[in-house]
């Protein structure tokens, strides 16, 4: 298997990020872990400019800041990356215990370019696991960066990394790469947060994702939709 680094943005340092580090040190105990911390202003930050923050951050190998959004935070973890392989997962996001084998399978080949894993929620609710089933396919429904995107390095410079979005830039990473290569769904599961159905209500919050993104389809400013998603979780 190629080397890998995986790349973590975060709004903040802090405990919730314990679970998620835990599991990546222990799947992939000999990979590059970068933490990409959100930072104010127009453009990122070196390393050197900032004081390692405080929190539960053994194992990582770098602590990065960047301007806040996934699009900004994932790319600028993506130059400082040593990796041939780049692993981008959200910071509430459980990597399963397979997943060292089932990527090592999937990239064996030189032509696999891409992959994500499956869905699960920490939460038993039926709905949530009906949405997660649905994740082993993929399309434009189905396949998000919270289920952990491994993708190329050479794949991911070809395709000119992420746009520079606070919001869908995982979607629009996919769309570019469907047009190269086929998305790979691994079949193990990435356990995430359900918190944000448990606040919302499973339904009206799956209403509110749907929306989005008709809105995104339909050419509305991902920074607009940006504004929309967080008024919707006040």
């Amino acid at each position: 298997m190629p080397n890998l680094s995986i790349i973590i943005p975060t709004r903040r340092v802090g405990p919730h990020l314990a679970p998620c580090l835990h599991a990546c040190r222990c799947v992939f105990p000999g990979a590059e872990i970068i933490v990409v911390v959100a930072c104010s202003g127009a453009d990122p930050v070196r390393p050197a400019e900032l004081p390692r923050p405080p929190g539960p951050l053994e194992g990582v190998t770098q602590v990065l800041y960047a301007t806040t959004g996934r699009g900004p935070q994932c790319n600028a973890g993506a130059r400082a990356a040593a990796g041939e392989l780049l692993l981008f997962l959200h910071d509430d996001s459980i990597l399963p215990r397979q997943a060292a084998v089932l990527t090592k399978s999937a990239f064996a080949e030189d032509d696999a370019e891409l992959a994500c894993f499956r869905l699960r929620f920490d939460d038993a609710h039926w709905l949530l696991g009906l949405y997660g089933w649905f994740s082993r396919f993929d399309s434009l429904l189905t396949s998000f960066g919270d289920q952990g995107i491994l993708i190329r390095r050479r794949f991911f410079d070809q395709l000119g990394g992420f746009p520079d979005w606070p919001l869908f830039e995982d979607v629009e990473l996919l769309r570019r790469a469907r047009r190269r290569a086929r998305v790979l769904k691994l079949p193990g599961e990435v356990t995430t947060s359900a918190v944000r159905f448990r606040r919302n209500g499973v339904v009206r919050q799956q209403l509110m994702n749907a929306g989005l993104i008709m809105r995104y389809l339909l050419g509305v400013a991902p920074t607009r939709l940006a504004e929309l998603y967080e008024r919707g979780h006040r």
